[in-house]
């Protein structure tokens, strides 16, 4: 069974710019489904369409069921079309640090100016060298989650 363990910052500052080996890509996605017990998203990064179907995590944990399957383009986004709420909007960008890699979303749209870092590891317990740029940790505030973002906005926190 596929599980998601992913842990998500906020940053102090902008210094993970600095990274020359980052990469970036420009992210669109969405919700058919998003209540509290499971997700399906759709999303466009860069040039391929996925459909993620998430479960939800169990209390006191961050381990969730996650299943994740590449579709054509096309397909993703004829399916944002079925989407309800908003799309997101944002740019990832893939910045290694250690032995990890950090995804930090730069969010636009109604979203602007909400920025996170998510590191994905292979337990809870895993330990992880935190860059200097990282800050506060957000992993159990829903408001952060893409999913909450759609319905809360936060430009309208």
């Amino acid at each position: 069974m596929a599980q998601e363990i992913e842990r998500k910052f906020l940053l102090r500052n902008a210094n993970w710019m600095l990274v020359e080996q980052r990469t970036a890509s420009d992210y669109v996605q969405g919700y058919i489904v998003s209540d509290a017990q499971k997700t399906v998203r759709i999303r466009i990064a860069g040039e391929l369409g996925k459909i993620t179907i998430k479960g939800k995590a169990l209390k006191g944990s961050i381990a969730r069921d996650e299943y994740e399957y590449t579709i054509p383009k096309a397909d993703a986004q004829a399916l944002l079309n079925l989407c309800s709420g908003p799309l997101i909007d944002k740019v990832r960008h893939v910045v290694p640090y250690g032995k990890h890699i950090w995804e930090i979303d730069v969010f636009a749209g109604e979203n602007a100016g909400l920025v996170v870092a998510e590191i994905e590891l292979q337990n809870e317990y895993e330990a992880f060298e935190k860059p200097e740029w990282i800050g506060e940790e957000v992993t159990h505030d829903p408001r952060y989650g893409n999913a909450s973002l759609v319905r809360f906005p936060f430009s309208k926190w």
